[in-house]
């Protein structure tokens, strides 16, 4: 398999992820360690074939910081919530596996979605379809249409913030086209 030549500036992002990485797996933040580790990642990003890491360009820290506050919020509210259902409903619990069709098709952003809804307790990223930007949850305490539409606008509303946070300009475009429409 032949792989087209990608320039180092699109890689340095991926580069720099993996030398921190390397480091943390070290637990040597050394330069030495980390001139090793860049070493070793331009290695691995040159010989192995990853995907190119396509980042959007922009990064917007003033809907950074609600985003964190919003995540930790659901993040403790749906904790307490799996902690009640455990102890009130236990193994009589209903349960769905929940699609959700994001409006973004692209990786960065489906991945950054997808991990952020299954590091809040109670759902999780079954399978992800990339052709249609589709994820499959499964979700706890789902027993109705109602409660699958719930899932789906918080899905939507968690894809909604990253866009704002780091989306593409055309990304941000169609949000805020589809916030004037509804």
């Amino acid at each position: 398999m032949s792989r087209q030549r990608i320039p180092l500036i699109t890689e340095l992002p991926l580069v720099i992820w993996l030398v921190l990485v390397w480091g943390a797996l070290w637990q040597d933040f050394g330069l030495g360690n980390l001139v090793f580790g860049a070493i070793i990642s331009y290695a691995v990003v040159n010989f192995f074939y990853l995907p190119p890491v396509e980042l959007t360009g922009r990064f917007n820290v003033l809907w950074l910081v609600p985003f964190i506050g919003r995540f930790l919020l659901q993040l403790v509210t749906a904790s307490l919530q799996v902690f009640w259902l455990a102890v009130s409903k236990g193994p009589a619990l209903r349960n769905a596996v929940v699609a959700v069709e994001l409006r973004s098709s692209s990786d960065f952003l489906v991945t950054a979605t997808g991990h952020a809804i299954s590091l809040i307790p109670g759902s999780l990223v079954l399978e992800v379809d990339r052709s249609t930007s589709t994820l499959y949850l499964h979700c706890l305490n789902v027993a109705s249409a109602a409660d699958a539409d719930a899932v789906r606008r918080d899905v939507r509303a968690t894809e909604a913030w990253l866009i704002r946070v780091m989306g593409s300009r055309a990304d941000l475009a169609a949000l805020r086209a589809g916030e004037a429409a509804t």
